[in-house]
């Protein structure tokens, strides 16, 4: 079982970067793979970017496909959403959640979930 708790979230301009972090407690972090799925106001939760137990293999949302990176340590039990580029349409509660090995797509698939940090991209 594994507790995700994300951090670095913030206000930027558009155009600039930020980098969410997710640590998670467990010693079976690396056991599971980890996803990042977002909400805006108005709008159902969508599916971000996954990444395999490993870190070998990644997922990405076409919205945000060649502007964020996702990458986890797991000597530190951590995973790392590097977002540049960004865009007003990216303002939303940036959630971070595990589910057992592989990698998944739907919010249904995962298990444990943080309670997420707030994006906001101005104009």
């Amino acid at each position: 079982q594994v507790q995700p708790v994300e951090s670095g979230g913030g206000l930027v301009q558009a155009g600039g970067s930020l980098r969410l972090s997710c640590s998670a407690s467990g010693r079976t972090f690396s056991s599971y793979a980890m996803g990042w799925f977002r909400h805006a106001p108005g709008k159902e939760r969508e599916f971000v970017a996954a990444i395999s137990w490993s870190g070998g293999r990644t997922s990405y949302a076409d919205t945000v496909k060649g502007r964020f990176t996702l990458s986890r340590d797991n000597a530190k039990n951590t995973v790392y959403l590097q977002m540049n580029s960004l865009k007003p349409e990216d303002t939303a509660v940036y959630y971070c959640a595990a589910r057992a090995w592989s990698r998944a797509t739907m919010s249904n698939e995962y298990h444990y979930w943080g309670q997420g940090t707030e994006v906001t991209v101005s104009a």
